[in-house]
């Protein structure tokens, strides 16, 4: 039961982290990493899919900007939104590669909404850019790089 509530617990965590709010799935994956206890595949995978759908909800946001964008529990500033837009025009798609980044990454995933990038692109870029952060935390970490 107390596998199941860690890996539970990682997940949402890289979920929330994924969205604009603040959470720090790096220290919960590297914590259980240090325990030895768990498989740390099974840990980055779960990491992974938590910030991949936390992504999503990120995309699926901006995609309805235009209804929301003027409510005060919108968590994206007029000035983040521009930020990220003009880094979002400037490198394309290929921006969402820098998606794992803190401050710019999360903002990014909404402006490939706003802008309307195919899910399945989204999906791809997204992926790889979290899988890969989660994958070298979890080298690090266990002494690998």
């Amino acid at each position: 039961m107390i596998d199941l509530a860690a890996y539970a617990g990682l997940f949402a965590v890289a979920f929330v982290a994924a969205t604009l709010l603040p959470a720090h799935s790096e220290v919960a994956l590297v914590g259980l990493l240090l325990t030895g206890n768990y498989s740390p595949w099974l840990l980055v995978a779960i990491a992974s899919a938590g910030n991949i759908l936390g992504s999503l909800v990120n995309w699926l946001l901006g995609r309805a900007i235009e209804h929301y964008r003027d409510r005060k529990w919108f968590p994206v500033s007029p000035q983040m939104l521009e930020r990220a837009q003009g880094w979002y025009y400037r490198y394309g798609r290929w921006s969402l590669l820098v998606s794992w980044a803190p401050v710019i990454g999360d903002p990014l995933t909404v402006v490939a909404g706003v802008l309307r990038e195919p899910l399945w692109s989204f999906l791809l870029l997204v992926t790889v850019a979290k899988a890969a952060r989660y994958t070298v935390l979890a080298l690090v970490t266990l002494g690998f790089i």
